[in-house]
This record gives C-alpha cells, sequence and structure tokens, in this order.
C-alpha cells in the first residue's frame, strides 16, 4: 500500500467466448503456474457439462451460483485494551466477488470426481441450487457474525 498516490483499480478486459470481465476473474483465479490456456479448456468444458445437466445455460447456472455464494457479512478481528474481538463487519462488493469465487475453487478442488472440469461443474451446480461447499462456508461466516452481534459497537 503506497502512502503518497492513490492505487487505480486495473480494469479486466472480458472474455471472448462470454465477453464478461467476471468470466475472467474467475478463469485468472482458476489458473495456477500462468498457465492460462488451460484454465480457460477447463472453465469452457465446464460450461459445456453444465448446459448438457441442467439443460440450463452455463452461463446463467454461472452468474447464479457466484451471486448465492457471495457474502454480506464477516468477522474481522479488532483488539481493545488487552482483548480481542471478532466485530461483524459488512464485506465490500468487490471483496463478496473474490471470496465466492475463492470458495468456489476451494470446494471444486477438494471434491473427488474424474477431473477437475467435473469437479468445477458439480461445484457450480450445487451453489446455484444453494446447496454444496461453498454455500456452507458463507451460512457458517453470516453464522459466526450473527453470533458475535454483541461486540458490533467496536466497529470502526
Amino acid at each position: 500500500m503506497p502512502r503518497r498516490k492513490i492505487v487505480k483499480k486495473r480494469e479486466i478486459p472480458p472474455d471472448p467466448k462470454f465477453n464478461s470481465p467476471l468470466v475472467t476473474r474467475f478463469i485468472n483465479c482458476l489458473m495456477k503456474r500462468g498457465k492460462k490456456s488451460v484454465a480457460e479448456r477447463i472453465f469452457y468444458k465446464s460450461m459445456e457439462i453444465i448446459e448438457k445437466r441442467t439443460g440450463q445455460p452455463g452461463i446463467q447456472v454461472f452468474k447464479q451460483a457466484i451471486n448465492n455464494a457471495k457474502p454480506t457479512l464477516e468477522v474481522r478481528p479488532r483488539r481493545v485494551g488487552g482483548a480481542t474481538y471478532q466485530v461483524p463487519m459488512e464485506v465490500r462488493p468487490e471483496r463478496r466477488t473474490a471470496l465466492a469465487i475463492r470458495w468456489i475453487l476451494e470446494n471444486a478442488r477438494a471434491r473427488k470426481e474424474h477431473t477437475m472440469q467435473e469437479n468445477l461443474a458439480s461445484e457450480l451446480i450445487a451453489a446455484s441450487r444453494n446447496e454444496g461447499g461453498a454455500i456452507k462456508k458463507k451460512e457458517d461466516t453470516h453464522r459466526m457474525a450473527e453470533a458475535n452481534k454483541a461486540f458490533a459497537h467496536y466497529r470502526w
């Protein structure tokens, strides 16, 4: 974080197939070791699998899954007088999307199906139906924020 200048947000170009910057962000997070073409292949193949399984457009299921996995509240640690309190706070919109993407990919990688394409497709379908690991993570986060609502007055 620089002390003098304000950091400008770089615009992410939309992907060529769906013309969506959200898809580009997802592919960039899916990518490992700079292998973008592999990440793109995995994502687009999983979109085809989703279309076969659900009969709906893959991009629509993808956007629904991301929206369902976005958290609205989270807890942040705050030190007050030697004690650390978990203070519930609202999540910024950019961070919401980032957390949703991260949780979906984390749970897709943890699944034990044959290929990453199938894992990703299954996790996206589950998240679009409000099921699966990413949704469970979101609910746990909300539950934790609800439990620590008494410390909300320590917000800064």
